[in-house]
């Protein structure tokens, strides 16, 4: 089984209302040295991994993914850099069959489309989060709709093999008709990958805080509710579908042979390396993140020191939790027979009371997810491992 590497850039423009990451707006000449320590992390990962009892991650990585944040801000030589040094820590991989770039659309220019091609970036992940320039910047967003279609034009011309664009369900100030315009709009751009992820009520975000406090700030009270979040959710299902995209995961969808490759990885508890502030990396066996203050992770990294924050090992019982919780995500779903076998455990007598409820299908040993309930599947997993 491959691995991949993810590499977290915690730099952004402005904070968004909705966003719950370990993210942020620094100084601009924060951002060189971050670079440097990260780069060092990559490059010296085993030096500092022998001294520890932690085992590295197994499987030569063959994704790389630089994530944030807006990755997008760093000065395109960074980007190289960081990637040269990934090839430089894992030099047996010759060939990388994906290496992703999250941006937010503001920030695509036509040189840094060359210089990141040029790198060996092959796939853009572009924040579009929605075609409504009044829930952008209720959203807190710095773009505008003008903004994301002159990014698609630009990542076009620049020959990039596949383009992810995002969609954000339960924005303020969201209606069933800008929705439905946001959808149209960007399937006029025919992205080879499209997510939608449905608004997380978070304490660690603005709005999140402010709907759970029953506050009036950000737009919380023009929040569309849960139910027609649900319900456009399931018509865009819909219209993707119809559109020839496949849904292979909750909250994706890809045109034939763009499935991503590197958050796949995520979903079958394949290892990961995870570099930078925050970043979080799993080798089978345990999971650890890195500090999440960036000033503490640039010192640990320049005292030579594993910059590592939190720690847990994965229990027979939690990997059995992951694996359903995680397999289930995707639509081809999860084989019985193997978890039961591997887990020691009898899933089955919980199975005729979600079935009859509607809410999943068996087919041999092949354990789905109903299609219509995947906006609430959250309750099919907490009433399968209760």
């Amino acid at each position: 089984m491959f691995s991949g590497v993810y590499i977290q850039v915690p730099f952004c423009q402005s904070k968004c209302t909705y966003c719950h990451f370990a993210t942020g707006v620094f100084p601009r000449e924060l951002m060189a040295p971050y670079v440097d320590a990260v780069a060092n992390e990559i490059r010296d990962h085993e030096q500092m991994y022998s001294a520890s009892a932690l085992a590295l991650p197994v499987g030569a990585p063959d994704t790389i993914y630089l994530g944030g944040g807006t990755p997008s801000l760093l000065p395109a030589d960074d980007i190289a850099r960081l990637l040269s040094a990934v090839r430089q820590a894992f030099p047996t991989r010759r060939e990388w069959r994906e290496i992703t770039l999250e941006a937010d659309p503001e920030t695509v220019t036509q040189e840094k489309a060359g210089a990141w091609r040029a790198a060996g970036v092959n796939r853009v992940s572009l924040g579009a989060q929605s075609f409504s320039d009044a829930e952008l910047r209720a959203a807190g967003r710095r773009h505008r709709e003008q903004d994301t279609l002159r990014a698609v034009e630009t990542l076009r011309a620049a020959r990039f093999a596949s383009l992810n664009l995002d969609l954000i369900l339960g924005l303020a100030g969201q209606t069933a008709e800008s929705w439905h315009a946001s959808l149209g709009k960007l399937l006029a751009l025919r992205p080879e990958h499209v997510s939608l992820y449905m608004f997380d009520v978070d304490e660690e975000s603005h709005l999140g805080r402010e709907l759970l406090e029953g506050g009036t700030r950000y737009g919380a009270r023009r929040v569309p509710s849960e139910e027609e979040q649900a319900e456009w959710f399931d018509q865009a299902c819909t219209c993707l579908s119809a559109a020839g995209y496949q849904h292979y995961e909750i909250s994706n969808w890809a045109l034939d042979g763009h499935r991503a490759i590197h958050n796949s990885k995520y979903w079958i508890r394949a290892p990961y390396f995870g570099f930078g502030s925050g970043a979080h990396s799993f080798n089978g066996r345990e999971r650890w993140a890195n500090a999440h203050d960036t000033a503490d992770y640039v010192q640990a990294i320049r005292a030579g020191a594993l910059p590592i924050e939190q720690r847990h090992s994965v229990t027979p019982h939690m990997a059995l939790e992951e694996e359903v919780f995680l397999g289930l995500r995707l639509l081809d779903g999860i084989n019985l027979s193997r978890i039961e076998a591997q887990y020691g455990v009898d899933l089955r007598p919980r199975l005729p009371r979600l079935m009859e409820a509607g809410a999943v299908t068996v087919e041999g040993d092949i354990l789905r997810l109903i299609p219509a309930r995947l906006a609430v599947s959250n309750e099919v997993f907490a009433e399968l491992l209760a």
